[in-house]
């Protein structure tokens, strides 16, 4: 266990230092506000640990930067009440203690990481009221999440091949099998869907035909623009998207409560989808477009024409088409971002040294979720139903996150 007080004499250390600079009234950095600032850099800072530093994979890290936010958002709601000193530093202390608890190998980063936030809270009575604060939202989180599911054995998909039915490459398995069985982090009402369009229908044949044109590697349909933003949005949008907002929230400050109300609601509303949609591709094991186009002359359907040799452009993770996991990832939040600060939200998405802007989240949207078919990952039908789960997740996500 990390030493609390350690961290806070640090962050004294960090104050007194002749060569550290620190913020001074008047400065360009007093400008920003205290608290939503440290909330907006420890976004940044859950993002470094849970994707840079320990490399999770976009739905396994979704569990732990909602666990991270929602202790957050807790904790700034009790905070509150005694100043903004107090909540800056319990928001600190909240993302500190979760992500240290999860990501013990970044624990010497993340406490510089406290001694720095520690340190731009000036009152010695709130600094401690708050990491007391901090800490107990912390200690609350991670104490509900015992024996959540969370890598629970039991689940190995095994379903018998058959037309339809995904399977795993040779000698290979399902990612993350147990994550539609998790414990739920907010308690909503389900999402229903209809399910993948029934591989001899009319539907299915249209969907098959699409990305049989326009998601091979050597498509002739596809442009070069949908080529770039099928590989764009091959990265982790997880890492794009929060970094992105990140980004909007330095330059246009909201409130403390407003910042971690609405990364709260974003990664409850994510994950929450995730795990629907995990549970659905367990369940089902609907089969990703590579494998019905090889199996076409399986499927009963006269509609569906076979072509050898079928490669898709953006290679296909390990898990089923139904419902589509980018659509996670991007409905939820768009919709929760959406609902706050309007369509017209325009965010900057970056993969590397590449960028691509987007004046509005609806047209993120529209290119985020026809990558995946122009990809070669997705029947239209699993992005479709995928962002209705995701939308309709976020809504009800909205109003049980306060």
């Amino acid at each position: 266990m990390h030493s609390r007080r350690r961290i806070v004499a640090a962050a004294a250390a960090v104050l007194l230092a002749p060569m550290i600079a620190v913020p001074v009234v008047g400065s360009a950095a007093s400008a920003k506000p205290l608290g939503s600032s440290i909330a907006v850099d420890w976004q940044r800072t859950a993002n470094r640990t849970i994707y840079t530093e320990a490399g999770s994979a976009p739905p396994l890290g979704a569990l732990y930067l909602a666990f991270t936010s929602l202790a957050v958002h807790d904790a700034a709601t009790k905070a509150q009440r005694h100043g903004m000193h107090a909540a800056a530093a319990a928001v600190a202390t909240a993302a500190h203690d979760v992500l240290v608890e999860y990501f013990p190998a970044s624990g010497a980063a993340l406490d510089t990481d406290l001694a720095n936030s520690l340190a731009r809270v000036r009152d010695g009575a709130k600094q401690d009221a708050g990491v007391a604060i901090g800490a107990a939202a912390a200690d609350r989180m991670i104490a509900s999440r015992v024996d959540d599911g969370r890598f629970d054995p039991a689940y190995v998909y095994s379903k018998p091949p058959a037309p339809g039915v995904w399977q795993p490459a040779l000698g290979g398995a399902m990612a993350l099998p147990w994550l539609g069985y998790v414990d739920p982090v907010v308690h909503i009402r389900p999402v229903f869907l209809d399910g993948p369009d029934p591989i001899t229908s009319a539907a299915y044949a249209r969907d098959y035909d699409e990305v049989r044109a326009v998601g091979e590697v050597g498509s002739t349909t596809r442009t070069s623009d949908q080529t770039a933003i099928a590989q764009f949005f091959a990265n982790n949008p997880m890492v794009m998207y929060r970094t992105a907002v990140c980004d909007l929230l330095a330059a246009e400050p909201l409130g403390l409560l407003p910042t971690t109300r609405l990364f709260a609601r974003i990664d409850a509303a994510v994950v929450t989808s995730f795990i629907a949609s995990w549970r659905l591709k367990y369940e089902i094991g609907y089969w990703r477009p590579f494998q019905a186009i090889a199996g076409a002359d399986t499927d009963d359907n006269s509609a569906t024409t076979p072509q050898d040799n079928w490669v898709p452009l953006v290679t296909n993770p390990a898990y089923a088409d139904y419902t589509s996991g980018h659509a996670n990832a991007t409905s939820p939040f768009a919709q929760v971002l959406r609902r706050t600060l309007g369509d017209d939200t325009g965010l900057v998405l970056r993969a590397g040294p590449i960028t691509r802007s987007y004046a509005t989240l609806t047209a993120l949207e529209h290119d985020a979720l026809n990558a995946r078919i122009w990809g070669g990952l997705h029947f239209r039908d699993a992005m479709d139903d995928g962002y209705y789960l995701g939308h309709t997740t976020a809504d009800r996500v909205m109003a049980a996150v306060h």
